[in-house]
């Protein structure tokens, strides 16, 4: 049984056509930070022929997903329609199984479910110079019943050059009854995603505290490296907030890609959504100078474990 609250019938009455181009870009301090892609966005021209013949039913059209992730120098840190893996979308939260009572779909992949978006995506600018944008989306099975709805909130807290925060959170409610999410064979990857641009030096580097050890919980993956465009090397961390379920993530890589995130849920599981019972996963992006400077992280992670 399908059940669409109130707030996402309004939303869906003020949908915006497919076609728009929908890139919402967040600057602060003068600087752009990221876009944010709100609406359906289609295979560039000419790109379905440089793709092999095999993969190309999963270069699908895709929302809902932030590309391009800029660097200190406006270097391109992430990126979008790769053609080795076209599913492949800059930094995207998705799972490779998504199942409804019998049905199992991949919004991973871009098969069978997929995540569209809903009314406008809203952008607050405030005195602080903190930016934050708000956005929805359904996820449609077979494109068509609505089975998720999903509210995205992407804040910018801070754009210097030598710093970047922006802040994630994630927020996913069941509209139907019998929704699971887990990780690819429910032991690799799924969760937060991301795609990195093609990288120099590339190194990656984890750190996790357990949230019943004895030492505070605190948990951090970095990307580092000197990206095209960019004249320095610089460092991607991702802090994972202590309230999410199952934290920490495992840390998952392919650097041949490269590619990396903190999964969710936990090994060997799967996740029960559940109307009425919505899950909020949090996370913290960093971008900083240099290599990864350990004391700086714990610090910064520390902070962000505050925040309640």
């Amino acid at each position: 049984m399908l059940l669409v609250p109130s707030l996402v019938l309004a939303l869906l009455s003020q949908a915006p056509p497919a076609a728009a181009d929908g890139a919402v870009t967040l600057a602060a301090g003068g600087r752009p930070v990221l876009v944010y892609r709100s609406r359906r966005v289609e295979p560039p021209a000419g790109y379905l022929e440089r793709v092999a013949a095999g993969n190309r039913i999963y270069a699908r059209a895709r929302s809902g997903y932030i590309h391009p992730l800029y660097g200190l120098d406006g270097e391109e840190l992430t990126l979008d329609w790769s053609v080795d893996h076209p599913h492949h979308r800059g930094i995207y939260w998705a799972w490779p199984e998504v199942r409804w009572g019998e049905r199992q779909g991949d919004l991973h992949a871009l098969q069978e479910v997929f995540s569209r978006p809903v009314g406008e995506a809203a952008v607050e600018r405030r005195a602080d110079g903190t930016v934050a944008l708000t956005a929805h989306n359904l996820w449609l099975w077979a494109d068509a019943a609505p089975v998720v709805f999903e509210r995205v909130r992407i804040t910018v807290r801070e754009a210097a050059a030598d710093r970047r925060v922006i802040d994630l959170e994630l927020r996913f409610e069941a509209l139907a009854d019998g929704i699971t999410l887990a990780r690819r064979h429910t032991d690799t990857y799924g969760g937060l995603n991301v795609r990195l641009a093609p990288v120099d030096g590339l190194a990656f580097g984890h750190h996790a505290q357990a949230a019943n050890a004895a030492e505070p919980p605190r948990a951090w993956s970095t990307a580092t490296g000197t990206w095209r465009g960019g004249r320095r090397r610089t460092t991607l961390a991702i802090l994972e907030h202590p309230a999410n379920p199952d934290f920490p993530g495992d840390f998952v890589t392919y650097e041949y890609l490269p590619w990396l995130q903190p999964a969710f849920p936990r090994a060997g599981s799967r996740w029960p959504l559940r109307r009425g019972e919505p899950l909020t996963l949090r996370y913290r992006l960093l971008i900083l100078p240099g290599d990864p400077d350990e004391d700086a992280l714990a610090a910064a992670a520390a902070a962000y474990e505050e925040e309640r």
